[in-house]
Order: structure tokens, then sequence, then C-alpha cells
């Protein structure tokens, strides 16, 4: 059997806050008749195909209803007319208006500058728009292939015959059969079972597979051994059920609608993109409606106040911003994706360095999600057990000696076992059987000089009793090879197996198991399970030679062995350990500001112990436990931190039955308040509302999961973090991002890539942003002071979209400066990526000195050719005039074609100054605050682009017929050289201001400064 097909069909009625409620039903818990008579079946002939056809139509297919699809067309609409984008397109059309103004008022006369500007604009939005389209096009494109797949078929009754029919056509009512290797077609109640086990992990987190039978244990359908739930795996044996809920009213389907029912909110910097969208175009139009307003109060026309306006609002548009934007966050992107992070959708990369609480699954994520022995009692003692490294192989090195008692409880744990292995002489064996009998194989296996199976050779199977709920044991009957006897071997539930024997086995001899004995067992029992860890018991006897000859026939039902009276030779306990690395990233997530939660549907006390172990919870922190109902609590009453069971410590552990009974205000003490979270036994919908919990608290939320019931949560977040490897398709759909090797440490790159390249986007709009004043002064000085215009339209698109560019993008691979993972996370509402203190040291910090430097080239060069700065004022209006001849400040006449050509050459001239006090801000930009020289000049991309944009501005300058249509020409050197110490004077200026915010971290220059 394969996954639930997904099908077209009418959407589910249940709103969002009904799905909240999570997946709840009673059709378990209810007498048997009841639901057979409720049904309308029939356990042995189950329904009749005309029946099943009916429901079928009434109730429709077995399937969930697929998400709704994004249109590509919509996407791409966003792509290239959203974000900032929107104001480059206005800023074209205005261009375009430009140009027309231009034209009815000049005819053939009038400049193309507005008309070029504006197709730049269309093309540059368009192009990045594209590109954008193209990235996350890809990344929808790779996730459809998950809801590929084949309709699987189940085995039912109907008629009194065991028929297979396709798994969407599975009614309510149906018998159903299922066995190992299947996976369950829909939710059925369990009405027979033989040694039937499920894997849950997908849907509850619980890591081990779960026993189903016929008994109704919880009210919780979650956790009631007798419902198996839809596409959940049948680990083995066989069972029977009714199916009593399917498609979207299924658990899974419970899920799936609560998945698609939440998310969809901006990324954080989605937001910050639209915040600066907003600043940008309020100072375009703000200055752009005050030189309008200037124009028309000194005289000028209507249609020349409008293009003066136009001009004003285009100048102080940053055409580059959404090249260099797009461009730092797909570098970042395919650099995450090396270091095994994908990132599905590039809004998303810089979410996780925002990221301020990360609540985590356990299973599989902070786990291995493999059960491993990891603690041995024998001879008396706890001992850790052999470990076996990842991508290690056995040493000649063993902690424990095979002698004596170890040698039994060895023995005993590598016989009395139905795990097996498949191609064991290949280079990949395969290991069979449940994840407890794995992990006890393995160890065995790892422990033993030679293979397990070699050894279980030496001790051949006589006959054995399988584990079964009811007895809490297994036994087998080994004949040793050496000595000809038989050997009982018995393992199970430690206090069962206990009862089953008289003596025990202490450094190989055989002692009365006595009251002290036992007192040592279960101190031993009680530490281990404290561990969060399974038990097991083992015990053997070896049988008298004269009772139990050579050749005896062993049968075990009943048995002709004895099952009392055994030896007990000693336990081993076992969990689904952290990974390697997942303490070390905890600990770094914590002190970079970031709080761990763990969110799982496993066992408090499992749950708890591995927090301990990997440092969600600090070693020796004393901890509350929110796990059983508080009497003196009245229903419906708040809890305040500090009183009652909600203890003044730094941790706490929350059961979902008692996070079910809490008031939202009590919720809210417990998020706030506690540093060391652990919420266990919990629901998808409940997770959903811990990390809704959080966000409202204004804190950027991550979640990683693997299973289908961590989706929800998964698809709320500010962004979700899926696992590659072991995760489902569900969960990898919700997602935002995929953890390629499953690995939580990963997320530690991703947060310091989030929070470099947050740092980076500022260095680069604070770069791009400080030729913005150079760039519109000149516009202003030709409309206030009147002065002919010491720069064009088309150098400053030379600038923004030609020698800025690459400068601009080659700031994404500039490295961390030395405190980004000692930094707290970023306060969302304060710390944004264009604050005031980013526009004030962009405009009125550096960009002046950089006006400074282009001006002083202009009236350099002007006066170079006879033009005085106090010649120049108010001289716009004769200098414009074609059938003007002006007198300069020698008292030579130019004529207008001679004026055009000086002009064109002051051009030149603003154009090189601001290329050349870039490179200064482009060494500035590297720190917010270090030493450029502490920083360091590593980044070889960014040290290459300054040689880059000088040949450029050569090549620009002095090409023939390129700069004539450019409108620009070569310019004297002495005066070219007049912006180097203008550079210079950035340069200190910018190690001073960083020295005082190094220095005095609280004082005015970190407030007013700091970007």
């Amino acid at each position: 059997m394969g996954l639930p097909c997904f099908k077209k069909k009418k959407k589910s009625s249940m709103n969002l806050e009904e799905l909240k409620k999570g997946f709840s039903t009673d059709m378990h818990s209810i007498p048997l008749e009841e639901l057979i008579s409720k049904l309308n079946t029939d356990i042995k002939n189950g329904l009749t195909a005309t029946e099943a056809s009916a429901l079928l139509a009434q109730n429709g297919p077995n399937s969930l209803t697929p998400p709704d699809k994004k249109s590509m067309l919509s996407l791409f609409l966003k792509n290239v007319f959203g974000g900032f984008n929107a104001l480059l397109w206005m800023a074209g059309i205005m261009s375009f208006a430009g140009y027309i103004f231009e034209y009815v008022d000049q005819g053939p006369d009038a400049t193309k500058d507005n008309l070029f500007m504006g197709v730049v604009f269309i093309v540059v939005v368009n192009v990045t728009g594209i590109f954008s389209f193209y990235m996350d096009r890809k990344s929808i494109i790779l996730m459809d292939g998950f809801n590929n797949m084949i309709p699987p078929m189940a085995h039912v009754i109907r008629d009194g015959e065991e028929k297979d029919v396709p798994v969407s056509e599975v009614v309510v009512g149906d018998i159903v059969s299922i066995a190992g290797g299947d996976k369950v077609p829909a939710d059925m109640r369990v009405i027979g079972s033989r040694g039937l086990k499920v894997d849950n992990s997908s849907m509850t987190g619980e890591s081990e597979p779960q026993t189903r039978s016929n008994q109704c244990t919880s009210q919780n359908p979650l956790e009631t051994k007798n419902i198996a739930l839809f596409s959940t795996n049948v680990v083995e044996g066989t069972g029977k059920g009714i199916v009593i809920l399917t498609g979207d009213k299924t658990a899974m389907g419970t899920i799936a609608a609560l998945t698609q029912s939440v998310g969809g909110e901006p990324t954080p910097i989605a937001r910050e993109i639209s915040h600066f969208v907003k600043i940008s175009a309020i100072i375009a139009f703000v200055m752009g409606t005050a030189f309008a307003g200037l124009a028309a109060y000194t005289g000028s026309g209507v249609i020349k106040s409008a293009l003066y306006f136009i001009g004003m609002v285009v100048a102080n548009v940053p055409e580059g911003i959404v090249c260099t934007v797009t461009a730092v966050l797909t570098l970042t992107a395919k650099r995450m994706e090396k270091k095994q992070c994908l990132v599905k959708r590039l809004e998303c990369v810089e979410t996780l360095g925002s990221t301020s609480t990360i609540c985590s699954d356990k299973t599989g994520t902070l786990t291995q999600n493999k059960m491993t022995v990891t603690h041995v009692w024998c001879n008396g003692m706890i001992d850790l057990t052999e470990v076996l490294p990842p991508g290690e192989k056995k040493t000649g090195h063993r902690k424990h000696q095979m002698v004596g008692s170890y040698e039994s409880l060895i023995r005993c744990a590598s016989n009395c076992s139905r795990a097996n292995i498949r191609k064991a002489d290949s280079a990949t064996p395969e290991f069979t059987g449940d994840a407890s009998e794995l992990a006890l194989m393995k160890y065995c296996d790892l422990v033993h000089d030679e293979e397990i199976l070699a050894y279980r050779q030496k001790f051949p199977k006589e006959t054995e009793i399988p584990f079964n709920s009811t007895n809490k044991y297994q036994v087998s009957v080994h004949r040793d090879q050496k000595n000809g006897k038989y050997i009982v071997q018995m393992k199970g539930a430690p206090e069962k197996i206990l009862t089953m024997c008289d003596t025990i086995t202490i450094n190989g001899k055989n002692r009365p198991l006595n009251a002290d004995v036992k007192k040592d067992f279960q101190a031993a029992y009680e530490a281990l399970g404290g561990y969060g860890e399974r038990v097991f018991g083992f015990a053997d006897l070896e049988l008298d030679a004269t009772q139990f000859p050579d050749g005896l026939k062993f049968t075990s039902d009943p048995p002709n062995f004895p099952l009392t009276n055994l030896r007990f030779v000693g336990l081993l306990s076992m969990i689904d350990p952290p990974r390697p690395g997942v303490p070390h990233a905890v600990q770094t997530c914590q002190s970079a500001g970031i709080k761990v939660v763990m969110v799982t549907g496993d066992h408090p006390i499992t749950a708890r112990a591995i927090a301990e172990q990997v440092r969600i919870i600090s070693e020796g922190e004393e901890v509350a436990e929110i796990v059983e109902d508080f009497p003196e609590l009245k229903e419906g009453e708040d809890e305040k931190y500090g009183e009652g069971r909600l203890k003044k410590t730094r941790a706490v552990v929350v059961h979902g039955e008692q996070l079910k009974k809490m008031t939202p205000n009590t919720l809210k003490e417990i998020l706030e308040n506690y540093e060391d979270v652990v919420f266990a036994r919990t629901s998808p919908a409940q997770k959903l509302q811990i990390v809704e919990g959080y966000q409202k608290l204004g804190k950027i939320v991550a979640v990683t999961g693997d299973g289908v019931n961590d989706a929800p949560a998964l698809r709320k977040a500010d962004i979700g973090i899926a696992m590659g490897i072991a995760g489902t398709d569900v969960s990898k759909q919700a997602a935002d991002m995929i953890l390629l090797d499953d690995d939580f440490s990963s997320i530690v790159t991703g947060v310091e890539e989030g929070r470099i390249i947050f740092d980076n986007l500022k260095k680069s709009i604070s770069y791009v942003l400080t030729s913005n004043v150079p760039e519109i002064t000149p516009f202003a000085s030709y409309i206030i002071l009147g002065y002919p215009l010491p720069m064009s339209i088309i150098a400053i698109l030379m600038i923004d979209l030609g020698t800025d560019l690459w400068p601009a993008i080659s700031l994404a691979y500039e490295p961390a400066e030395n405190d980004i993972m000692r930094r707290p996370p970023r306060d969302a509402k304060y710390d944004r990526l264009v604050n005031h203190r980013l526009v004030v040291y962009a405009y009125l910090q550096i960009g002046s000195i950089q006006m400074c430097a282009g001006f002083c080239g202009y009236f350099a060069n002007m006066s170079y050719y006879g033009f005085f700065p106090s010649t120049l004022l108010h001289l716009r209006k004769d200098w414009d005039d074609s059938a003007m001849m002006v007198t300069d400040s020698w008292g030579q006449e130019w004529t207008y074609e001679a004026r055009k050509m000086l002009e064109k050459c002051c051009h030149g001239v603003f154009f090189i100054s601001i290329v050349v006090v870039q490179w200064a801000d482009l060494l500035v930009a590297k720190t917010r605050k270090n030493s450029m020289v502490t920083q360091g000049f590593g980044n070889n991309s960014l040290t290459f682009s300054i040689p880059f944009t000088a040949l450029l501005a050569c090549l620009l300058m002095n090409t023939p017929f390129l700069n004539q249509t450019l409108g620009v020409t070569r310019v004297h050197v002495d005066i070219l050289v007049m912006a180097i110490p203008f550079g210079l004077f950035i340069i200190i200026y910018d190690e001073i201001r960083c020295f005082f915010i190094r220095r005095y971290p609280t004082g005015w220059v970190y407030k007013e400064t700091y970007y």
C-alpha cells in the first residue's frame, strides 16, 4: 500500500477555530456492538457492493482535498509588480510622462533623457522580476513532485469475500485487513490483531512502533491502542478493523485542512522591503513636491514644474536596489544550499537570522529517530554502553570484557530476538525488525568479536514464544553447540522478568534473589527510567541434560520447558539518542539570544530526558512539571508565574492534556516567563497554538519538524524547517526551508547566514542610498540656484545600474563581523532594514561629503573654462536658450553648442567624482561597527569591484560615440584627482565613528549613527 492519494473535491466546511480544537471522535470508546449498528456493517461479511457504492457517492472518495495551487500567472505578477518593483514601475511611467510633457513643450528639440530613463526602468524591473519568478517557480515545481502519488490498494471484505480495492474507494463501515509492510488505508478501529504494531512517529511523534489491539486504553483517539491512523505504516503483525473515518475527516485529513488554513503571512524581509518602499516613496514625493513648488514659485510654467517634479522623484528612486537585493538573496540561498539548507523562497533566506524562538520537534530532529542501547546494568552497576559513531566500523577495543555475567547478558540479548539481517554479505546490510529489537541486535553485533549471525549459529533456536502485551515477555529455547545443552532465554518488562527468577548472576556467580538484590534492581530500574529510556530485563536457564536430552522436540503452546526459577542476568536500556552536534548547536543558539523550545508528541519523561541531554533544559535546573491536574485549580481559572504549580524556575515541562485545559493567559505566563520549555504529548493543533502564542508576544518563530503532525505549525511559523531525509512529504510541502542532512546543527549555520545577509543588505542599501544625495542635489541646484545642470539623468543611470551594481552585490560576500552570533535577535520594531539612522547616515553624513566632492569638481571644471561660481548663479535660463550667447567670467562669449559640450564635460566630472568617493563608501560599508582593518580585506569580490568600476568609468567616458550618446566627455586628470581627498575624509570619518561606537556602546554616537 502507498500513501493517500489527492483528488479534487469539495472543500471542507470546517472553519479554522473548529480545526484548532484538533482531532476527536468517540468511535473507539463506544461498545463494539453499538458501533457495528451505527455503521450498519457486518464483521464477518462486511458491506455489500451496493452499500459501499452508495456510501462512496454520499461521502465522497477516501482522499485528502489537495492544497490550492498557486497560479503561475499570479506568482509572475507578484514578482514583476510587487514590492520595490511597484516603485520602479511608477518611476518608469513618470519618466515616459516627463518625456511627453517635454516633447509637448519643446517639440523635436526635446531631449530623450526621460524616454531613455523610462525604458531602463521597465527593462530592469522585468529582468529582476522574471529572475525572481524563475527562482520561486523552481521550488514550486520541486515540491509538486510530492503530490504525484500512485493510488494505493486496500484489502477489504465485501459481500463476504476479501477484495483489493483502491484506497480512494474505501468507505466508512468497511472491514479492512492490514499486515506488516502495508499503510493503513483509513482511520480504523481495530477489532482483532496478532502482534500488530504501527509506526505513528509521523503523526504523534512517538519514536517506537506502537502496539495495536482491540482494547480502548485512552479517551484520546491519538493515544488509544484500538485505533490505527490513516497513512501510518504497519511495522509487523496482522490486524482487522472497521473503517470509522475517511478522507478529510480522518486525523490526517484534519491536520491537512489545518495546515491549509494557516500561514500566508509576509516574511520579515518582505515586511522590511515594504517598509523601505514606503520610506523611498515618501522621500521621493516630498522632495518632488517641494522642488516643483519652488519652481512654480520662481515663475516656471506648469509643464516645467511637472518636469521638475518627475525629475526629482525619479532621481530619488534607487534603480539598482532591486537588482542588488535579488542578487544578494540569490547568492546567499546558493551558499546555504551548499551548507545543506535548501531555501524554497528567496524571501526566507533572511528570516532564520531574525528568529528569536525555535520550536523544535524531538523525534528525528533533535534525535536520530533510531533507538540505541545506551546503558547496561550488570554485576550490580549501571554503566554506559559502547556506542559506534556514525560512519565508523567496529574496532578491536571493547569497553566491557565478554566474560562472566556480561557474557550471559549479551548471549541472551543476541539470541532471544526476532530481528534479522538481510544481505548480510553486502556492503549495506539491511536490519529487519522493530526499533527496540534492532537496537539490541546492533549493540550485540557491535560488542561481539564476530558477526552476530555467525554467533547465533552456535545457538540454533528450537522454539519461541513471541512477545505479547499480556505476558510482557518473549522466550526462546536454544541449543548450545559447544556442550549440547539447551538454554531458555527470556527478555521483556524488567519487573515481569524479575518475578520469573529466583537467582541473579553477579561477577559470574549465581546468588539468591534476596531483598537487597531486589532493592538494587529497583534503584537501577528507576534510574534508567528516569533517563527517559526504555528498559529490558533478561534472564536465562541452562536446562538439565537428563530431563531435556539432546534431540528433544520443544513446543511453545503449551510450553514443555520451565518459565520460572530462571536466573536474572541484567538490564539493557535504550533511547532515541540526540544527534551528535545538537547540544553544541542548542548552546550556540542560546548564546545568540534564541530560545529553543521542544514541542513533541512523545512522553514527558522521555522529552525531559532528551531536553536535558541537548541542553534545552540547563544542567541541574529545577523543573516545574505541569503534567497532572492541580486539585486546587478551578476550571477556567488563570494561573500566575511563581504561584501553585507554575514554580518560579527557569524550566518547565507541560503535558498536552494540561495545555488543552489551560486558559490563554496561563499559556502566556508560561511562554513569557520560562526560558527552558518542553511541551510533551502535544497534538498538531496544540503545536500551532504554541507557535501562535510566541508570535503574539512579538517573537519571530522558527519551527522544525519532520512529521505530518508538524505541518500546521511549520506552515504558521515565520519560517518552517523540514527534514530532507526523514521528513514526510507533507512536512516538506508546508516548510519554507529543508535541511538536506536532517541535522539540527545546520540551523545554526542558517541563523548565522540569515544574520549576515541582514547585515550585508543594510550595508548594500546604505552604499546605494549614499549616492542619491550627489545625484539629487545637481537637480536641486539647477532648479533653486539656476546653475547649468551639473549631472544628467543618463549619468545617474550609469552610476546606479553600472558602476554601483557590482560593488553593491559584492557586499553579499562580506564575512560576518565578530559579534554576529553574540548579539540578541534583532528587535523588529527597532532594528529595521532601513531606519532613520541609516537614512541620516547615508544622506546627511556620507552623502553630503560625496555631494561636496561632486560640486568641487563641477566648480573647478567650470572655473577652468572661465565660469566662476558667482557667474553660474541663476545662469540656467540663458544657458539653456539656444538663441542666446553667454559671456563667461573672462568676458568670452559662448555659443549654445559650445556650452552644451562644456555641460557634458561637467556631467563627466560629476560622474567620475561620485565613482571615486563611492570607492571610499564601499570600503566603509564593509563594517557597521568594526574597524576596517579588523574586518580585513578577504572579500575578493569587493576588492576586484573597485578596479572594475574604474575601468568601466574610463570606458564610458572615453569611448568615441558611446560617450556622446551617454552625454559625458573625458576630463582633465588634475580635476579628476580632486575627489580623492573627499574619499580619504570619508574613510577617516567612518573609522572615528566606529571607534566611538565600540568604545561607548550606549553613547550618543551609537544611538544616532549605528544603523
